[in-house]
């Protein structure tokens, strides 16, 4: 078992058999739309945005904590050790991982696109639009442009994108 403040990793074969043997709660740290549009079966949805360790119940089980990537899933299980729990993972390699392993998830292709996807079809339109206008109405446009190269340039550096917080906002973003 886990020592106290130890984070583990777990791949996802390890996962299955601690689910499969009823010692694991799972918990997807990802965006309400992100969980609504695939998620892994029976996970519990508690937002980053929103992360508050007190109020994750794990029942005497192993909380093994997911995301997109590993990254968000991560920083919630760091903040669980800090908080007290004792017996805390992530899925290494986050959804992507469970997948490629073979193993199913709940899909439901009427909810939103992932939250990257958005963010990715703005900021490129943007960026067109920016280099479409600069030439057709001033170069003034192209800061349009750069200032969206710029948001994307702090958001992969830093970790945090202000676009996808404000895109959370949105009424189709925000499932119960």
């Amino acid at each position: 078992m886990a020592q106290e403040n130890t984070l583990i990793e777990v791949d996802a074969a390890s996962l299955k058999a601690l689910i499969d043997q009823g010692k694991a709660i799972v918990v997807d740290v990802r965006e309400p739309a992100e969980h609504a549009r695939e998620c892994i079966p029976d996970a519990v949805l508690v937002p980053l945005s929103s992360f508050q360790p007190d109020k994750v119940a794990t029942y005497g089980k192993r909380a093994v904590l997911y995301c997109a990537s590993g990254m968000r899933s991560q920083q919630a299980a760091k903040a669980l050790l800090a908080a007290g729990h004792t017996d805390v993972a992530h899925l290494k390699g986050g959804l992507p991982s469970w997948k490629q392993a073979g193993l199913p998830t709940k899909v439901d292709r009427k909810a939103p696109l992932p939250l990257m996807r958005q963010v990715q079809i703005i900021a490129g339109s943007l960026i067109v639009l920016g280099v479409v206008l600069g030439y057709a109405l001033g170069p003034l446009w192209f800061l349009l442009s750069g200032f969206v190269g710029a948001g994307l340039l702090f958001a992969g550096v830093t970790g945090h994108c202000g676009m996808a917080m404000m895109l959370t906002k949105l009424p189709y973003n925000k499932l119960a």
